[in-house]
């Protein structure tokens, strides 16, 4: 008697980490379609509609529910095993895991105060727009890419936490989610400080109740000096986002920051730089704003010089915000980007794995993290690069 033995179930190939980059990159430029609920970010100050989940192991928020989703080759579906996988059309692309709902997110504060109004969990950061209102909005000076109103508006946050309130949150983030640190943003006020200092105090209230590392954020403020108080406050990193390095672009789409002009953003990062140290300055560099490449590209190796990591996101639109019908910039043209931008850090020895906390820590919301693994993953593979960068000047 013969005795066949069944083929083995074939197993699905692992993507290399450079087949990684690039998918996170299409993931975030036309967005995944999903045929289960996932945990997303709606309005905000920052990226939105952040469908969070890990792909192949690394975190990443992508647009889900955007109009413009509905047309991407991408989608999320769900395998015999029970797990989750990225496919385009019939072929599957990459292993896929959804982030839970938060364990604090179940809690109150004292007054009734829920916690997840307080406070976010953007995979494994936790996160709040500490002031939920800002001088530039409603006004000729809103930046049209923001939807800071939008959440408030719609009752999912409240207009200001307090640093007692921040710190209780935070606490149970790290205990009962695994929170590893903790990034505060605010709205600009309108006081010489920019709410600078409101944001250190809070950042400061999280450290000493969580041990957690913390970066705060805020606009350029009149007087530098006010960045060294924040640094003596214990906050380990710190955001100053300029947005775009085209002063065309950012005249138009952010007029209350143009105002301050570009010049502004580099005195602060030098005074930055000197408080915090090198890398632990950032700022966010949107792309998909109708801006020039080679000033983008330009700009960002200027900041990488003084020791400033430039954080590159694709658009995402806002529902809600001024730039809410336009659609996030092709692929090919971030990644063209980060092939000029992520090779410059290397070079000057910065990389997002040096970044105590904030978004450059994170880098869920963009491509550059996962290019950054790339170039260094594995050498040569049969004969060739692991990742054609383009390294330049």
């Amino acid at each position: 008697m013969t005795v066949t033995t069944p083929p083995a179930d074939p197993v699905a190939p692992v993507p290399s980490a450079e087949e990684v980059a690039r998918l996170l990159t299409a993931l975030q430029s036309e967005g995944l379609r999903v045929e289960v609920p996932l945990a997303a970010r709606a309005g905000g100050a920052g990226p939105a509609d952040a469908g969070m989940l890990y792909i192949e192991g690394v975190q990443v928020t992508v647009p889900t529910t955007a109009s413009y989703v509905e047309a991407s080759p991408y989608a999320l579906r769900g395998e015999d095993d029970g797990s989750w996988a990225v496919y385009e059309g019939s072929e599957r692309l990459a292993s896929a895991a959804l982030a839970p709902r938060p364990k604090y997110y179940d809690l109150t504060t004292a007054d009734g105060i829920p916690y997840w109004q307080i406070a976010l969990l953007h995979l494994d950061s936790v996160a709040s727009t500490v002031l939920q209102t800002c001088a530039y909005w409603g006004n000729d000076d809103q930046c049209t890419f923001c939807g800071i109103g939008v959440t408030l508006a719609n009752g999912r946050t409240i207009a200001k936490k307090t640093p007692a309130m921040l710190a209780e949150v935070a606490l149970a983030a790290r205990d009962l989610d695994g929170a590893v640190d903790a990034t505060l943003t605010t709205g600009s006020t309108a006081t010489p400080d920019r709410g600078a200092m409101y944001v250190g105090r809070c950042g400061q209230a999280v450290k000493e109740a969580a041990g957690l590392p913390v970066q705060v954020q805020f606009e350029p403020p009149a007087d530098l000096d006010v960045i060294d108080r924040v640094a003596d406050m214990g906050i380990d990193s710190v955001g100053i986002h300029v947005e775009t390095f085209d002063p065309q672009v950012l005249a138009r789409v952010a007029p209350g920051k143009a105002r301050w002009g570009i010049e502004a953003y580099f005195s602060a990062w030098e005074r930055a730089v000197a408080a915090f140290g090198p890398g632990q300055v950032s700022t966010y560099v949107i792309l998909g704003m109708g801006e020039d490449e080679k000033t983008t590209i330009d700009g960002c190796k200027r900041a990488i010089d003084m020791g400033v990591y430039p954080f590159i996101v694709p658009l995402r639109p806002v529902p809600g915000s001024l730039m809410q019908d336009l659609l996030p910039p092709p692929r090919e043209a971030v990644e063209a980007v980060y092939r000029q931008v992520v090779p410059y850090l290397a070079k000057k020895g910065m990389s997002s794995a040096g970044v105590t906390a904030g978004c450059a820590r994170c880098q869920a919301c963009s491509g550059m993290g996962a290019f950054e693994r790339s170039a260094s993953d594995g050498g040569l593979r049969d004969g060739r690069t692991a990742l054609p960068l383009f390294v330049g000047a």
